[in-house]
This record gives structure tokens, C-alpha cells and sequence, in this order.
């Protein structure tokens, strides 16, 4: 079994150690958000880094990198306070990828790939057409995490839309029956197989 000590991993090449470290946390959830700028231009852009924070309020946080580079998803939330949250699919996952190169703020990411924006209801940010599941979000509070320079930011989810298909009676969406995507690391896809759901535990009873 491979062993890389910290000393090792300081010491690794560079693109080794960023496919070594994004890698090792496991599977991490797909998703594209979308987001409006001032001047109503769509952006949307892939993440990795979208995490369950809380069910009362149904709130939901992710990861961004250093804005010492321009962030465009950043830059609109800040100005709109919202933005949308679209898993990826099977069937959308080399244009979603593409979200990820660096196109100039005034150009859409929907303009350049095969995704296709829709809005919905009064919502003013953009949601992925075909998404099996898509939630518009309202942008509660950044936090610093001053020891490598990044944010964990927090939405509170406005509007749930689930494809009915997915949606089991006990409230679980089931992302299996819509091959909903996860990501290995930087830019390995995964669909996952749904295998089993367990019941709430409770302890033994120790005699």
C-alpha cells in the first residue's frame, strides 16, 4: 500500500500532488451554477465542492478557491445574492466539464457549449435545461478560511425542483434513475449505482 508522508507530499510534483490530494477525500457531488452578472450576462460554471450544511433552514455551501483571480460566479453572486445549483448528468458531462475553462466575464459559458439555459418562474439566475435536479439559492454569508486562502460560501435553497422519477416517497431523491455524476478528483466522472438504503440505527443492547 502506497504511504506519502507530509513531507512527501510537499515534495511531489506538482500535478501529481493536485490530482493525489483532490483525489483521496473520495467522490465528490457534480454540479454547474449558474449565476447573472449586472449587465444579464449567464455564467456557468463547474463545482466540485457542494456540501449539506443543514436541513432547518435547507441550506448548502461550497468551496471557493482564491479570488486573487477573477471569479465570475464570485463577482455574481456578490452583485445578485443568487445563483442556481444543477447536478450533472451522464448525458452532459463533457460540456459541463468545459464550464471549467477560462472564458473573458462578458462571454457565456452557454454560448460556447451545448447547455442550454432556461429561467423559471421570477427567479432572475439561470438554471441548466435538463438538470434532474435544480435549486435556486439565496446567498446567506461567505467565511474566510484564512489557512489556504479560500471561502466556504452559504445559500439557503429558495425553489426545489426534483424530476419526478427521482423523488421516493421517504423524501430521498434517488440520483441513480436520473445518472447523476460525481467527480474523482479534478476531472474524473463517475455514475454512480444505487446499492442499497439501510434504516435509521439505533444501539445494540449491550448485556
Amino acid at each position: 500500500m502506497a504511504l506519502y508522508k507530509r513531507e512527501d507530499i510537499d515534495n511531489l510534483e506538482k500535478i501529481f500532488k493536485i490530482n493525489l490530494i483532490n483525489s483521496c477525500s473520495g467522490f465528490k457531488s457534480a454540479n454547474l451554477l449558474g449565476s447573472i452578472s449586472k449587465e444579464g450576462v449567464s455564467n456557468v460554471a463547474v463545482f466540485s465542492s457542494v456540501i449539506h450544511l443543514g436541513s432547518n433552514p435547507p441550506t448548502l455551501g461550497f468551496i471557493l478557491r482564491p479570488t486573487t483571480v477573477p471569479r465570475d460566479t464570485y463577482k455574481n453572486i456578490k452583485e445578485s445574492g443568487i445563483f442556481t445549483i444543477n447536478h450533472i448528468f451522464k448525458e452532459i458531462i463533457e460540456e459541463a466539464h468545459h464550464t471549467s475553462a477560462k472564458y473573458p466575464e462578458n462571454v457565456s459559458e452557454f454560448d460556447v457549449t451545448n447547455l442550454e439555459e432556461e429561467f423559471k418562474g421570477d427567479f432572475k439566475a439561470p438554471f441548466v435545461m435538463g438538470s434532474p435536479v435544480q435549486m435556486s439559492m439565496k446567498f446567506i454569508e461567505e467565511i474566510p478560511v484564512p489557512s489556504n486562502n479560500v471561502m466556504l460560501i452559504v445559500a439557503q435553497i429558495e425553489e426545489l425542483y426534483i424530476q419526478d422519477a427521482l423523488l421516493q416517497k421517504d423524501g430521498l431523491i434517488n440520483l441513480s434513475i436520473g445518472k447523476v455524476a460525481a467527480i474523482n478528483g479534478l476531472d474524473t466522472y463517475a455514475i454512480p449505482t444505487f446499492k442499497k438504503q439501510l434504516s435509521y440505527q439505533r444501539p445494540k443492547k449491550i448485556n
